[in-house]
């Protein structure tokens, strides 16, 4: 198991598990890993979202980097897409993301990007774990006039927006569609607001004074019952909110009734097949996607692929097959003909384009798919046997029943933590008390049995 890195970069405790030293030491062992073959001096953009604690971090990636001999060029509070986009545009060695997304404000985080705008894979976190610790670390070192420089660089803000302007240009003007938007007080609080008003959007913003501390506090994708009330209470026609960090879009339809990551997912595929856009007619989502996305797909003659769970492995496979549209019901959606990495402005301007090609109110393109109940439990096991309910025939049979009663029109899902001592048991099914009971009861037997 990793020490460092989880499912998504490295997150923790800001200034009590996220020390400055820690970040110094992952900060030199990720410029040696991903700039060892550089035959010049490398450059690496750091980006961070609104927390408190993100200069600090910034401080020790930077002093990090710069004791590698790297130079650095500080963007600021950036989307994390941004940073992604402007790596390959500015043709970095490398960039970093400090961000811990949708989490509260006192955790913080660290996510590593390739030359190619890319999170790196987990061979290479792997390969930095292992730098962190070594006896290597310390020699690691530049001195004299080797000992790289920073300099600030929010400038390059512009080329983010710029970006948009060359996608939509004055497509998306249109005074009679009404959207507000939520930035979560994260890394969007600002550019968001200059690209939707660069592109003539009839558009108002809440949750865009970021203090420090406020990032995704009852507000953003987290907490969509304070866009769905807003969107209601003033009559708007689409609500969109993004995380802390910029990466993911949810939605409201006009009635203030949630458009998840599946549903926007299914309106994009559409209109990009409607366009000869969409590659192979494929669509690229995790095995957490609802049933009522794959049913879409089926008739909507759109290929379903699923991945196992996390944004990395929905890229990986739209990379190794082409595909060009994939991603997660949290709203991370990955338009591969655009940004390498989900980009919840993109995402949210798509949908919009989406909406006025079809010219339909959000809550009519909503309900193109019909979404499933699901349930969630966690079983609580031992962590050597949370594995064995592949191999438990008690378990395995219990499964198979559920399924065959099921008839395709419902699915049983079992996952066990990365992390913890736990096996996920997921059930989506028609009636939400029947597979509440039945998903409490596999959950019980799971635990009775893994104990």
């Amino acid at each position: 198991m990793r020490k460092y890195f989880g499912t998504d970069g490295i997150r923790r405790i800001a200034n009590l598990e996220l020390t400055p030293d820690l970040v110094f030491r992952v900060a030199k062992a990720g410029a040696y890993v991903l700039t060892k073959h550089s035959k010049h001096v490398p450059t690496i953009l750091i980006g961070r979202d609104t927390r408190i604690s993100g200069t600090l971090i910034e401080s020790a990636m930077t002093a990090g980097f710069l004791s590698y001999g790297a130079n650095v060029k500080l963007l600021g509070v950036m989307p994390t897409p941004a940073v992604a986009y402007l790596t390959k545009k500015l043709k970095a060695d490398a960039s970093v993301v400090i961000s811990a997304s949708h989490n509260t404000f006192e955790f913080n985080g660290i996510k590593y990007f390739s030359n190619k705008g890319m999170k790196i894979p987990d061979e290479i976190e792997e390969e930095i774990e292992e730098i962190i610790d070594s006896e290597k670390l310390s020699t690691l070192m530049a001195v004299g006039d080797k000992i790289g420089i920073s300099e600030d660089n929010s400038k390059y803000i512009v080329e983010y927006i710029q970006f948009f302007k060359d996608i939509f240009g004055d497509e998306l003007k249109n005074k009679n569609l009404k959207v507000a938007i939520d930035t979560a007080n994260g890394a969007t609080s600002q550019v968001a607001e200059m690209i939707f008003s660069e592109l003539g959007i009839n558009f108002e913003i809440v949750n865009h004074h970021p203090n420090g501390v406020n990032i995704n506090e009852k507000c953003g994708s987290t907490c969509l019952e304070t866009i769905s009330e807003y969107v209601e209470k003033n009559g708007f026609d689409l609500g969109i909110a993004y995380d802390g960090d910029g990466d993911r879009c949810l939605a409201v339809d006009e009635n203030g009734d949630t458009m998840d990551g599946d549903i926007i997912m299914a309106i994009l595929a559409e209109y990009l097949k409607e366009k000869n856009q969409l590659n192979q007619n494929a669509l690229v989502a995790t095995v957490m996607s609802n049933l009522g996305l794959k049913k879409y797909g089926e008739k909507n003659e759109i290929q379903m692929i699923s991945t196992k769970v996390g944004d990395r492995y929905v890229l990986e496979e739209m990379l190794k097959n082409g595909y060009n549209l994939g991603g997660e019901q949290s709203g991370h959606v990955i338009m591969l003909d655009y940004n390498p990495t989900g980009d919840g402005i993109l995402t949210s301007l798509m949908l919009i384009r989406a909406i006025l090609h079809k010219n339909q109110k959000a809550s009519e393109m909503r309900n193109m798919v019909k979404i499933y109940p699901q349930v969630l439990i966690n079983a609580q096991v031992s962590s050597e046997k949370k594995y064995d309910y592949e191999i438990d025939e008690e378990i395995r049979q219990n499964i198979e029943t559920l399924e065959k009663e099921f008839s395709g029109n419902g699915r049983v899902l079992i996952r066990p933590s990365g992390t913890e001592p736990k096996v996920r048991v997921m059930i989506e099914g028609e009636d939400q008390e029947y597979i509440t009971k039945r998903a409490q009861e596999l959950a019980n037997l799971i635990e009775q049995k893994l104990k």
